[in-house]
């Protein structure tokens, strides 16, 4: 069963945090399980994001959190964050257009 997590989390240090998250997204998405990810801003709320990462099932993003790669990423995620991260997890139930 399809799988999504997400991440929500707050930062002052966009240029940084965006550093941080290229160079996960293409190990997690090279070597690593997930499938792909999306970054959204709160327009809102500037400065306040989610996340939101695919992958095939529970188990393979189970798979990829057990990685050394994905533990070191979440050190540097997490000192950069002001707020969070706060993860959720969910079972795609249906997707809908392309």
């Amino acid at each position: 069963m399809a799988f999504i997590q997400s991440i929500e989390f707050a930062t002052e240090q966009r240029k940084k945090m965006l550093d941080v998250m290229e160079r996960w997204t293409a190990d997690a998405t090279g070597t690593g399980t997930a499938e792909r990810s999306t970054l959204a801003e709160d327009r809102s709320n500037p400065g306040h994001y989610v996340l939101a990462v695919s992958f095939a099932s529970p188990e393979s993003a189970a798979e990829n959190s057990d990685r050394p790669e994905t533990g070191t990423f979440a050190e540097e995620f997490a000192a950069l964050c002001s707020e969070g991260p706060t993860f959720h997890e969910y079972d795609i139930v249906k997707t809908y257009g392309g």
